[in-house]
């Protein structure tokens, strides 16, 4: 994971460890961001390498990958052909859409079918965009309920296969990430969920550069698995732990268990009230179910940062709207409520590292970022409260986030929803 706040137009790029070369690229760029893998694929991490007028050599690039890595090499990467259905839920964004289908339909995965969920469109230029991909593995599908969460609960409810990927509309794919996250659940079939890392894909402006740094959405290039068996320790709020366990543009899940969970709180995430909180909800909620996730590194996708300064500003507002929109949830929640109370201390504190994150994010992020923040995670609870009466009135789903079937009981935080296995007590 990148531990530098880059202060310059970066180029982003991917190099292989044994096959290290010369870099060539615009002279406004005065360093390039290089993922490192291994020949099989598998990364390593990133490393970042200084340019002159564009330029590196490729003994530079050597000495700094050697520097970063020296003898390490990364584990080999899994692998499967289990026929595996990625669903994008979009809206209004055509051409990012097709870049996006595109990436998908390149990978090396044999079996791929790609279902975009056009949520509440205003016009038809999305079914256009897939329509002009001309790829038999493509669908589209008009949901008329708007919202990532309602987009992504109709494709899982589309989809014919045993797994569903997730991905946004605003990524590209690596070649091999589907074949990466199905051959994580081959190897290991206690997986009901994985997520990997989200790198950017352009950090050439200031506000590309701010975003990803403020964000923190790459987790690293470890492989790790999260259960309430198995606490992490590096996790003082866990199962709470906002971002933890990966975020929305990069999931896969075992489809069964995701429907029988409840799928996605559609009062949380992108074009709700909330904004966001959808996947951050969705993901403890399987972890108190008593499930297993994981984190696959070598299933990465590339990311398109939001590029000026007002989108920043509404990401952050919206991040603090949704992650409040969640500890309300957390809050009405008997069983949830019980087991976060005395994390509280260890959340105001990761809450404080967040704020320190973003502080030092560069000069691109939007002046008042703190305040912003604030007043976002004031009107969250009553946001929240507010989107989950109108999705329950639509039909949608609010899922609860402790069944009642898990602990004994009821749980009043929603309508009663199962789950595929009963959870273990929380420590």
């Amino acid at each position: 994971m990148p531990d530098e706040t880059l202060r310059e137009p970066t180029w982003v790029g991917r190099v292989e460890r044994t096959d290290a070369t010369e870099i060539a690229v615009d002279a406004r760029f005065g360093a390039a961001r290089l993922l490192v893998t291994m020949p099989d694929g598998a990364p390593l991490g990133q490393v970042t390498v200084p340019l002159r007028a564009g330029r590196a050599g490729a003994a530079d690039v050597r000495a700094a990958i050697d520097a970063r890595f020296g003898s390490a090499a990364a584990p080999a990467a899994p692998s499967s052909v289990e026929p595996i259905t990625v669903v994008v839920a979009t809206r209004g964004r055509p051409d990012s859409i097709g870049r996006c289908v595109r990436s998908i339909l390149g990978s090396d995965h044999p079996a791929v079918t790609v279902l975009v969920v056009d949520n509440d469109p205003e016009d038809e230029l999305t079914r256009h965009a897939v329509e002009a991909i001309a790829d038999e593995r493509v669908r589209y599908v008009r949901e008329a309920r708007r919202g990532a969460s309602a987009g992504r609960n109709r494709g899982l409810a589309e989809a014919r296969t045993r797994l569903v990927a997730f991905t946004d509309d605003d990524t590209e794919v690596d070649s091999s990430w589907a074949r990466r996250m199905a051959g994580a659940f081959a190897a290991n079939p206690d997986l009901v969920c994985v997520s990997g890392p989200v790198l950017a894909a352009s950090l050439g402006s200031d506000e590309e550069r701010a975003a990803d740094a403020a964000l923190g959405w790459n987790k690293g290039f470890v492989s790790r698995t999260f259960s309430l068996a198995d606490p992490p320790p590096d996790s003082a709020i866990f199962p709470f732990s906002p971002g933890l366990f990966g975020i929305g543009a990069n999931l896969a899940v075992r489809a069964d268990v995701a429907r029988v969970s409840g799928g996605f709180d559609e009062a949380l995430g992108p074009g709700s009230a909330t904004r966001s909180g959808e996947d951050c909800e969705f993901l403890v909620r399987l972890v108190l179910a008593g499930h297993v996730l994981g984190y696959e590194p070598s299933a990465y996708v590339w990311h398109h940062h939001r590029p000026d300064s007002a989108a920043l500003r509404e990401q952050v507002e919206g991040y603090a709207i949704g992650l409040a929109g969640f500890l309300t949830k957390v809050a009405l929640s008997p069983r949830g409520r019980a087991a976060a109370i005395r994390r509280i201390p260890a959340a105001v504190r990761q809450l404080g590292r967040i704020a320190d994150r973003e502080a030092g994010a560069g000069d691109a992020m939007p002046s008042g970022a703190g305040r912003t923040r604030l007043r976002g995670m004031l009107a969250g609870p009553y946001v929240y409260l507010r989107a989950r009466r109108k999705a329950r009135r639509a039909g949608g789903r609010v899922p609860p986030l402790v069944a009642a079937q898990d602990q004994g009981g009821s749980d009043q935080d929603g309508p009663r929803g199962g789950q595929a296995r009963p959870a273990i007590a929380l420590r």
